[in-house]
């Protein structure tokens, strides 16, 4: 005769057959589940880094060396432009003298003198240029004077007892100083040379400081006029004119002490 057993013995009987540890099939899909996660942030966090470093996706970026930034001024570097007072050269940069005399219809000069010593001085000595009776292209005597003259020592200016100047004479200084500037007007060192072309002249110049240092370097240019010759008596090689009209010029660095020049030229006409 058969027993038939009660619902709660056949559920005691089915626990006990339940393992407590999980089975391997369980195990095998709770590792499923976490591989399918890892992988799963794996391929979000690769496809973030391929959108960052894709060229597609606009991102911030330095600007670029070679382009302006728009949001700043753009700054201009000029260069200043060299002022002609101070153009290199003998009585400008460096020791020695620097004249230009400019031609006036009457035969006389306005001169100007810049002078830069290589030692200073608180006696200035002047000469005017020689007559003209023995002096090649003018044979005949002439009695130079510098009028108006103006001195400045270091840049300030020298009280005179006069501003005419006649003959050889000293010049004293309120200080001594290494930098002279002068200015005057040379009158009577012009001789015509025909009643035909009156404006056909020849003239000696020489600096007034030219006994200050026999030495220096003394660079002299005629401005105005038109000069066709230029002769240095006090040079072995007495021509001393450089180029060919009408851009003919004098000889650059003569020493001092033979800076005495002759020049044959046509004067300005009146206006």
């Amino acid at each position: 005769m058969s027993v038939r057993g009660s619902p709660d013995d056949a559920s005691t009987a089915a626990q006990e057959f339940l393992p407590d540890v999980p089975s391997g099939v369980e195990d095998l899909r709770w590792r499923a589940s976490g591989a399918r996660w890892l992988a799963t942030a794996a391929l979000t966090l690769g496809l973030s880094a391929a959108a960052a470093c894709s060229p597609d996706v606009a991102g911030p970026a330095a600007p670029s060396p070679g382009l302006p930034d728009p949001r700043r001024p753009t700054a201009t570097i000029s260069t200043p432009a060299r002022s002609p007072s101070t153009s290199p050269g003998p009585g400008a940069t460096r020791p020695g003298i620097r004249l230009v005399a400019v031609p006036r219809p009457d035969g006389s000069f306005d001169i100007t003198e810049e002078v830069m010593l290589p030692k200073a001085t608180n006696i200035l000595q002047v000469q005017l240029p020689s007559s003209g009776e023995q002096l090649p292209g003018m044979m005949t005597r002439t009695s130079p004077t510098a009028g108006n003259l103006r001195v400045q020592a270091d840049g300030m200016n020298v009280p005179l007892a006069s501003t005419e100047i006649t003959t050889t004479t000293d010049v004293p200084l309120t200080t001594a100083a290494t930098t002279l500037r002068l200015t005057y007007r040379l009158s009577g060192s012009t001789v015509r040379r025909t009643e035909s072309r009156p404006e056909r002249a020849a003239s000696a110049i020489r600096p007034l400081t030219t006994i200050a240092e026999g030495g220096l370097p003394t660079n002299l240019t005629v401005r105005g006029g038109r000069l066709l010759n230029a002769v240095c008596p006090l040079l072995t090689e007495t021509r001393c004119a450089v180029g060919n009209p009408p851009e003919l010029s004098v000889l650059q660095g003569i020493p001092a002490d033979k800076a005495l020049v002759v020049l044959q030229l046509d004067l300005p006409q009146p206006q």
